[in-house]
């Protein structure tokens, strides 16, 4: 039920798949090969609701033996290397122990310093920013939105300009490919190529110009994205006067407001243990 995209609204044909009509199994089509028609009939969810659970259900979530899961699984990353934090727990069951730990460091300490940190520290941390952040958009909204979207632009502009770049790279190369082909049919067909040499020449050419066609579809994608950051702004305002004054860290909101947390190395070198924590907001950043 959680992957029908026909709850946003869209009608989807072309799901499944049989191989000839001899065979009557049925293969799961890759969405791409789908045809999903928008806005044919009523939605119930919306799009970046669907877009967010479908997110959740391809993370891991790691259960400890005592049964027990934490609302940040899978967002929780290590600043240095990257690689997602593992939850833990005590054997004794006392909740208060709860904790995140680098996964690189706990396979090869040599690669990755410890970035432990108890999961009661990192609740209170982030709820506490969220409410801060709330409360600042509460107070002075219109200069919030200035800030972001001035901060937005230049990020956008700037990757913007690097993907449409790329973009037209492989749309030169694509077209170049294509003229190489026709080449080498018409020196194939005149006998000035041999057929085993047009084979392999047409199989590199063919594979190349899929590779560059996957990829500019992803740029296209990342185009797109960049280019709704504005938009993203406004969904984040009314997300935040959702959560103001929020006193509970739930897992509905802590999903809605926040898309990943960066947890830095512990520094002792004041004497005192001091850990900063980077929260990634959705659509902010």
């Amino acid at each position: 039920i959680l992957e029908r995209r026909e709850y946003t609204g869209c009608t989807v044909n072309f799901k499944t798949y049989t191989n000839s009509i001899w065979d009557k199994k049925k293969h799961l089509n890759p969405v791409k090969n789908q045809a999903i028609f928008s806005d044919t009939h009523e939605r119930i969810i919306d799009d970046d609701v669907f877009e967010k659970v479908q997110k959740i259900r391809n993370q891991r979530h790691r259960m400890t033996r005592t049964g027990k899961s934490s609302i940040f699984s899978g967002m929780v990353y290590c600043a240095d290397c990257g690689s997602k934090m593992q939850y833990g727990s005590s054997n004794n069951r006392d909740f208060s122990q709860d904790f995140f730990d680098c996964s690189l460091h706990k396979k090869n300490g040599s690669r990755c310093k410890g970035h432990f940190i108890r999961v009661k520290v990192l609740e209170g941390r982030v709820l506490n920013h969220i409410q801060q952040v709330t409360d600042y958009i509460l107070c002075h909204e219109d200069y919030f939105r200035k800030v972001m979207e001035e901060q937005l632009r230049v990020e956008s502009s700037e990757k913007l300009t690097v993907l449409k770049k790329q973009l037209a790279r492989n749309e030169k190369r694509i077209a170049d490919l294509k003229r190489l082909f026709m080449k080498i049919y018409e020196d194939n067909a005149s006998g000035k190529l041999s057929d085993a040499r047009f084979d392999m020449m047409s199989q590199s050419y063919d594979a190349e110009q899929k590779q560059l066609e996957e990829d500019g579809l992803s740029i296209q994608q990342e185009i797109e994205v960049q280019e709704q950051q504005i938009e993203n702004i406004e969904k984040f305002v009314q997300k935040a006067h959702k959560y103001v004054h929020i006193e509970e860290l739930t897992p509905y909101a802590l999903r809605e407001l926040v898309s990943a947390i960066y947890v830095d190395a512990p520094d002792k070198s004041s004497g005192k243990r001091v850990q900063h924590i980077h929260i990634k907001y959705d659509g902010l950043g």
